[in-house]
């Protein structure tokens, strides 16, 4: 029995719900005379599907029983629910849903499709700032309480704080170390009336959140200059002096001002050859938050034996540093030639070594005097010679072996400086060893990633580094180590903390105090020798 075709006139009243299409925002309207035609061709076609077809005749039969369409209104949901070959609509993306506003006129029917409430907005996640550059501001509470214990200690000092009085603030309020007071002073006393308000305190550590930033940062502030983003060797003076003022351990030194400022200069020294990596005489916060120099200082202002602060401020390494330059410097000009140089630890280094370091290739000299090495200069020579391990060394040395300067040490490089090296253990009478043997137990020891050549990165991993620039160039320290002093080997074990320089360090300092406790001796002894008795020998 065939189906009677549906008859389409009750339908021809439909108007097309564009919003079912579900059309992109791209495609423009269908009022545009464009795409009109394709839109009636596309519904004409839908109307002869099968399924199409069988929900029309049922709809078109619903009309003439009821007199009217108004089953029209069911069609979006019917559709939904007819045959399997009708999927659901997907609901409309929000980026589907932006239309540009130059594209017609149409944009009004999409956004009164039931598929799309007008009144759906997408919520803002409110991120909080996590950010500051001043430092995060204290919580409320501690604020509270901070403000409460400057009120006590500002009480009863209508005109302010002097410094002496300040000291303690500085100490126990900031946590800072006391030898900062005076440079801390002067940042908050602008105008030099010698005492700090609580006003101006207030102003300086809690408005500016001085109070929040980590110990480096607030060291680095205070030393710094205002228009400065770095730290000169100047801006460690003021520090310096309160600290040759004020510490039990250094109050010796009062009665002789110029060991004061040669002390003085050399714990600046240390502290930027260690710590100021780029070589360029200013530090940055940076180099400062990854050093030690603030635990020094720490330590400084809790111990009382200065000796016992091995890093940067013990007096006993000034004293040996300052010793041996006095021992080169022959005509005590403050300045060292090549020929005072060679001399250097018995005559320890070889002539090209020494070439290479006044040739300036590790470290331009500050002396400004041609063919000359300054205190400074002998400072950062001394320190790399005696520790070979650290880093700062290891830079030091490799420049000087890397003939041409492409950051590789070569075969040829190597031979180069052990050449002279051997000539030497020829005239000390001792066996010579063939290079060839020399460059296998230094592959060995490094153990670097290609065997034909050295990157300093593979010095950084091996602790032996300081024996690999020995065997070329230090013969005195090369044959201590073949040899394996058991002593050495004890003193390491007992003390693995220990520096190489802080070894050499104390065995200088005993035997320099020998000497001069000997010379103290003698000198004594002549005073009472009787000139008329002469010597029977």
């Amino acid at each position: 029995m065939e189906t009677a075709a549906p008859d389409l006139s009750a339908v021809s009243a439909l108007a097309l719900q564009v919003d079912l299409l579900q059309l992109p925002p791209e495609i423009p309207a269908p009022g545009a005379p464009a795409l009109r035609g394709v839109l009636d061709r596309l519904f004409a076609h839908w109307l002869t599907l099968p399924d199409t077809v069988a929900l029309v005749s049922c709809l078109a039969q619903k009309a003439k029983s009821t007199g009217g369409l108004t089953g029209c209104g069911m069609l979006p949901s019917m559709m939904m629910q007819g045959g399997a070959n009708v999927p659901p609509l997907s609901p409309r993306s929000p980026r589907l849903a932006r239309r540009p506003s130059g594209l017609g006129g149409g944009h009004t029917h999409r956004s009164a499709s039931p598929l799309r409430p007008s009144t759906a907005r997408t919520n803002k996640e409110v991120i909080p700032q996590f950010y500051f550059r001043d430092g995060r501001p204290l919580p409320y509470e501690q604020k509270r309480q901070f403000i409460a214990v400057i009120e006590q200690l500002f009480a009863g000092h209508a005109n302010g704080l002097r410094i002496q009085e300040f000291r303690m603030v500085t100490r126990e309020l900031c946590k800072l170390p006391s030898f900062l007071t005076t440079v801390l002073f002067g940042k908050i006393d602008k105008d030099n009336t010698g005492f700090i308000t609580r006003d101006a305190y207030m102003d300086f550590w809690v408005n500016s959140n001085m109070m929040t930033m980590d110990t480096a940062t607030q060291v680095f502030t205070i030393l710094k200059q205002y228009d400065h983003d770095y730290l000169t060797k100047e801006d460690f003076k003021p520090l310096l002096r309160d600290l040759l003022d004020n510490h039990p351990g250094l109050e010796f030194l009062k009665s002789t001002p110029e060991f004061q400022e040669r002390y003085g200069e050399t714990v600046v020294y240390r502290i930027f050859y260690c710590l100021s990596r780029i070589g360029s005489g200013l530090l940055t916060l940076r180099e400062l938050k990854r050093g030690n120099l603030i635990d020094a200082l720490q330590h400084a202002d809790d111990e009382e034996d200065i000796n016992k602060v091995l890093r940067y401020f013990s007096y006993e390494h000034f004293y040996v540093i300052y010793c041996k330059f006095w021992e080169l410097d022959t005509d005590h000009d403050f300045f060292i030639d090549k020929e005072n140089l060679i001399k250097y630890g018995n005559h320890a280094l070889t002539y090209r070594i020494v070439d290479r370091i006044f040739s300036e290739v590790p470290r331009k000299f500050t002396s400004k005097v041609a063919g000359k090495m300054c205190y400074e200069d002998f400072v950062h020579f001394i320190l790399s010679e005696e520790d070979k391990s650290s880093e700062p060394s290891q830079d030091y040395w490799f420049k000087c072996i890397d003939l041409d300067g492409n950051n590789i040490l070569t075969h040829n490089e190597l031979q180069y400086f052990f050449e002279e090296q051997l000539h030497r253990m020829e005239c000390m009478a001792q066996e010579p060893v063939l290079f060839e043997d020399i460059l296998c137990q230094l592959v060995d020891m490094i153990g670097p990633e290609d065997d034909t050549f050295f990157v300093i990165k593979d010095f950084r991993r091996c602790k032996l580094s300081g024996h690999f620039f020995n065997v070329l160039f230090n013969l005195n320290k090369f044959m201590a180590f073949e040899s394996r002093d058991p002593f050495l080997i004890r003193q390491m074990r007992e003390e693995p903390s220990l520096t190489d320089w802080d070894r050499f360090a104390r065995r200088e300092y005993i035997r320099l105090a020998m000497e001069e406790d000997g010379e103290d001796a003698s000198n004594a002894s002549g005073d009472v020798w009787d000139e008329s008795l002469e010597s029977p020998f």
